[in-house]
């Protein structure tokens, strides 16, 4: 019986990673696009989008089969409800990276994109959707502390866009639209920092029992 339950674990890390992948795929095409617009990046980002949204219903399938038929307890009880927390995070990453790719025609052709920093808080943010993957598949606190603290970065850099921004559009020669819409890429990629916070906060509830509730627990938007 508990053979049966590893392999099933397994599968739930396996496809865990998959959806992850995902993700960071989404939001590194959409990134990219941010500074060369390719062609059919729209769909391919929205195909990604797709993806994810199955992956999600493939684990909350492995989730509740385990739960049902297996009846776990103590910390494999809470890695498999950490699970089900975190894919959610997971699927609104992959909305919120179609939401970048949505912006990208009106930013690409702007020269305002290379005066600010969001090709740097692009970079923070898919660093920190990876590493919070990679601490749930290794149950690796540490590393799950690293991605919590990694939110400082992307915060500040967010910060200094917007500041930028503002400067931006004071100056003479500007493009107010284009700017605008840099603003709210950037706000996504803050979004999407706080969902790999919220990943690797149920990370440590899976490991330890205990959930940090904080101001990044942000809503279903």
């Amino acid at each position: 019986m508990r053979t049966r339950f590893d392999q099933q674990l397994e599968k739930l890390h396996v496809e865990l990673i998959k959806m992850g992948s995902l993700c960071e795929q989404a939001i590194t095409l959409a990134a990219s696009s941010l500074e060369v617009q390719e062609e059919n990046t729209l769909h391919k980002v929205a195909a990604l989008e797709s993806e994810v949204d199955a992956k999600e219903r493939e684990i909350e399938d492995i989730c509740m089969r385990l739960l049902l038929q297996q009846q776990p307890v103590a910390r494999d009880l809470r890695v498999i409800s950490a699970a089900l927390k975190l894919i959610s995070d997971l699927e609104r990453i992959g909305d919120q990276a179609a939401d970048i790719s949505d912006l990208t025609p009106y930013i690409v052709n702007s020269s305002i994109a290379s005066k600010v920093q969001i090709h740097d808080m692009a970079k923070a943010t898919i660093d920190m959707v990876t590493k919070s993957i990679d601490a749930f598949v290794k149950n690796d606190l540490e590393l799950a502390e690293k991605v919590i603290e990694s939110d400082d970065i992307v915060d500040d850099l967010f910060n200094k866009i917007r500041e930028e921004l503002i400067l931006e559009i004071q100056g003479k020669n500007n493009d107010p639209r284009a700017a605008i819409d840099i603003l709210m890429a950037a706000k996504y990629f803050e979004r999407i920092g706080d969902h790999a916070v919220n990943v690797a906060e149920w990370v440590q509830y899976s490991i330890t029992g205990v959930h940090k509730s904080n101001e990044h627990h942000i809503a279903d938007r």
